[in-house]
């Protein structure tokens, strides 16, 4: 992943990666790998998300000064 990679593009990835379990090219050997892939970055989405939501805090507090 890229260091300041937008977060569209992440949900983006992440919904191909949930979208390869639905697929005809799902293989239960690959499945726990894919898994644990899709869980990595979903954790990494929710990080930017938290990091955003901390950053519009600081704005609205500095907006309310």
């Amino acid at each position: 992943m890229s260091q300041k990679e937008p977060i569209s593009k992440k949900i983006d990835k992440l919904k191909m990666q949930v979208e390869w379990f639905y697929g005809e090219d799902f293989d239960l050997s690959e499945a726990t790998e894919k898994y644990k892939s899709a869980v990595e970055l979903a954790k990494e989405i929710e990080a930017d998300l938290n990091n955003l939501k901390n950053e519009i805090k600081i704005i609205e507090e500095d907006f309310a000064r």
